[in-house]
């Protein structure tokens, strides 16, 4: 390693390195260290733009087992689409832990799409029934696309439904997944509909419940992914209520997931959580005790998971002398 030189990766660099089986795993193992209690991760700092519409938010992490640490940055911007941008976008900096230096700099935005993707395929892996083959996606974004892609390596689907606010972009998903993985996906007109099945993944913005207490059956698993930010909220809380609720962090969790209104209106409490996501992954603890429980994971992104992926990458790109190095000092 050569401290005074700092590796840039764009984003189709990163795009050329990283692919869902790997990113499961470096995504898999962060969670580990982070439920052996072997890694520092404040929680995310947010920035607010009301009058543009958007936040910015700082995320640092040393997972201190594999020795390698580093800050995410990124924005969430959803009237980007209008401008042509992407709704998230992100910069990854890698430190050296020994001195502190740069070592890389890369682009955030596949990487984050990466590896939350995956944090969803980690989360269906473990908390999801073994006989789970039908899965319904609320939304069918970006995010939509990686949850899809990580679920297709942990478990054989049968069917798909899915279901977002602009039909368009439903039946651009349906063209694209289906392209990409071996199954058929039913692009449905109600979230009612994309409710019958397995596995349920939210992925929208919202901010008030979008899925219903007495649409989701005993058994199903639903990733919440979408409510990332306070104020965001995609469940019904009595589903909360009928639930197994496993969260990737529960500080962060507490005031940016889906936990985060039903727990500040007094609807749950703490008691309602049953661990972390890596508690489960190391054995500590369980989560789902039969077929007949309802399981719900709650995704807020973890910088762990982009320092590990991160780190992987730039793994990758030294050993296929891929990316520029530019002279810091």
């Amino acid at each position: 390693m050569v401290d005074n030189q700092v590796l840039w990766l764009n984003k189709k660099e990163v795009e050329s390195l990283l692919d869902m089986r790997g990113t499961l795993a470096a995504v898999e193992e962060a969670f580990r260290q982070h439920g052996l209690k072997r890694v520092q991760m404040p929680s995310k700092l947010y920035l607010y733009f009301k009058k543009h519409n958007g936040d910015l938010r700082t995320m640092p992490a040393y997972l201190e087992e594999q020795d390698i640490t580093g800050v995410k940055i990124v924005n969430v911007h959803p009237d980007n689409p209008k401008r042509g941008l992407p709704t998230v976008m992100a910069l990854v900096v890698l430190n050296s832990a020994r001195t502190g230096a740069p070592v890389a700099v890369m682009d955030g935005t596949y990487l984050t799409d990466m590896r939350t993707g995956a944090s969803g395929g980690v989360a269906v892996k473990y908390l999801a029934r073994r006989n789970s083959r039908t899965v319904g996606f609320v939304g069918a974004g970006n995010q939509a696309k990686t949850q899809l892609l990580a679920i297709n390596e942990v478990i054989g689907i049968d069917e798909v439904k899915a279901t977002s606010v602009s039909e368009k972009s439903t039946l651009a998903f349906k063209e694209e997944m289906e392209k990409r993985i071996n199954c058929d996906i039913s692009p449905k007109k109600s979230i009612k509909e994309v409710c019958d099945c397995d596995i349920l993944v939210t992925t929208t913005p919202s901010r008030e419940p979008i899925v219903m207490n007495d649409w989701i059956a005993e058994g199903t698993h639903i990733n919440a992914i979408g409510a990332d930010a306070p104020g965001k909220e995609e469940l019904d809380p009595q589903i909360l209520k009928r639930s197994r609720i496993v969260v990737d962090d529960i500080p962060q969790a507490s005031h940016s997931g889906e936990i985060n209104v039903p727990l500040s209106k007094g609807l749950i409490t703490e008691k309602d959580i049953v661990c972390e996501l890596g508690e489960v992954i190391t054995g500590n603890k369980k989560a789902r005790t039969g077929d007949s429980d309802i399981t719900v994971f709650d995704s807020t992104g973890l910088a762990i998971q982009d320092i590990a992926v991160a780190d992987l990458v730039y793994q990758l790109a030294v050993k296929e002398k891929i990316g520029i190095r530019l002279q810091q000092f």
